[in-house]
């Protein structure tokens, strides 16, 4: 059966518009015509509204798509209660990439996209996810160009303009639903869910299935992709199954983070390596994690962080995306207050380690099994992410290190160069991997590093390892 685009305008919000309409036709009476039946000014501002509506819907339809995700296992590895999950999701790029939700398409062994016109992929590519954003790429192989969303600029959205979503609630395929823009800067679920929250909430009804599905304006531009929605019980979550405040990722965010998805399959973020609570002068450091960039750079506990580069720091929100958004090994300039004193502090950004951006390290690796890092060849993204690299370095970088292991320990943090291994120069992985394996008959090893933490240039570090 071919799918049905149902179009569903709220009550309320139609009748706030026959009222606009009728008003408007008591204070412009129409002019008398040669028809019998003219037809009310009102009535005329009504038929141009609704073919507005109809207008988008016709011209995004093609570019929108379900997302069925098959044989999902949750994080722990066990199957979830349904091994199938529905959502929606839009192309993007007349080459086949797909936006949607990471939680629609993560843990699942296939997934299958399905085209306006009835067309299904049945092994569609898994680009990479982002569970920080909720945000996922997919890609189809597809010789002709694709229809695609265009983009708005979601900083300029306004609460209180339209909002039109597409999805595909329960298995309604193409269900149109139209609203407003009730909110910006939204961050109401808990953080475990979705570390940056900068939603944009709507009243156009959405539910499950909706997810991944684009929220749009009135001229069919992308502002955001729909994710969660907060239920009348005041709970929250994305697989809620009762309508509520509907909430969507900003386009703007999710442009950068799909980016970094298609060039290097992960996000790569900046990272400070602190604990932080809001507090009346600015934002409060409560602990440090290990290792941290931070600390390293002269912070301490209880300090009140008031300035990043020059710039007030006031909610530990946009703290958060500042750090994210910043250049991993650029040097910061923090000021804070510490026991009343303003101070000045230097620190050099690092990259975020992978559990804490929600994905898990899998290796079965020696170096991870061994030393406590997971190591890679350098590539060309590197030398723009790592400021501290230069054209002419050779090596391999530090891809994932764990809380305790011999090489954390021993100073080797991520995105550490390593350019030698007891005396042996190490250029790539194949170099690498054979120094190790003559290095782990010994119960020391020498590693010399290009440390993207301090500007010491190349040091050498002693790791030490269990021989058994």
């Amino acid at each position: 059966m071919r799918n049905r685009c149902a179009f569903n305008l709220a009550v309320p919000f139609m009748l706030s518009l026959l009222f606009f309409a009728c008003s408007t036709a008591q204070l412009q009476p129409v002019e008398p015509t040669q028809s019998s039946n003219p037809i009310p000014s009102g009535v005329q501002l009504l038929e141009l509204i609704e073919n507005a509506f109809v207008g988008i819907t016709e011209r995004s339809n093609p570019a929108v798509v379900g997302v069925t995700a098959l044989d999902v296992r949750n994080r722990s590895g066990s199957a979830q209660d349904s091994d199938r999950q529905e959502g929606t999701g839009f192309i993007f790029r007349k080459d086949g990439y797909i936006l949607t939700n990471n939680h629609v398409v993560n843990g699942a062994k296939r997934i299958i996209v399905r085209l306006f016109d009835g067309k299904e992929f049945e092994n569609a590519q898994l680009i990479g996810i982002d569970p920080n954003t909720d945000v996922a790429v997919l890609k189809i192989d597809v010789q002709e160009e694709l229809p695609v969303l265009p983009f708005a600029d979601s900083d300029t959205v306004k609460v209180g303009q339209f909002a039109i979503a597409i999805g595909n609630p329960f298995q309604l395929n193409y269900t149109v639903t139209t609203g407003i823009v009730s909110g910006k800067g939204r961050s109401l679920l808990p953080a475990f869910i979705i570390r940056y929250q900068d939603f944009i909430q709507t009243d156009a009804w959405i539910n499950r299935g909706n997810s991944g599905g684009p929220l749009l304006d009135i001229h069919g531009r992308v502002i955001g992709i729909n994710s969660a929605i907060r239920r009348a019980d005041d709970s929250a979550g994305a697989d809620a199954v009762k309508a509520g405040a509907g909430f969507a990722i900003p386009i703007n965010l999710v442009k950068k983070v799909s980016d970094q998805l298609i060039a290097n399959g992960q996000v790569i973020r900046g990272w400070l390596g602190i604990f932080m609570a809001p507090h009346p002068e600015g934002i409060r450091v409560t602990r440090f994690s290990s290792p941290s960039p931070a600390k390293q750079g002269g912070m301490e506990a209880g300090d009140i962080i008031v300035e990043y580069n020059g710039q007030a720091t006031r909610e530990v929100r946009k703290f958060r995306f500042l750090i994210a958004e910043s250049m991993v090994g650029e040097e910061a300039a923090f000021t804070v207050i510490r026991r009343g004193e303003r101070k000045e502090l230097s620190v050099k950004i690092g990259r975020m380690p992978r559990r804490y951006t929600g994905l898990e390290m899998d290796s079965d690796s020696e170096s991870w099994a061994k030393l406590g890092i997971a190591v890679r060849e350098l590539a060309d993204h590197d030398f723009e992410l790592y400021t501290y690299l230069s054209l002419e370095d050779k090596g391999v970088i530090v891809e994932e290190v764990r809380l305790a292991g011999p090489a954390p320990s021993a100073g080797i943090a991520l995105g550490t160069l390593i350019v030698g291994l007891n005396n042996q120069r190490i250029e790539n992985m194949a170099d690498y991997d054979k120094a190790l394996q003559e290095a782990l008959r010994k119960s020391e090893i020498s590693i010399e590093i290009k440390n993207t933490y301090t500007d010491k240039g190349t040091e050498t570090v002693t790791v030490t390892i269990n021989s058994e």
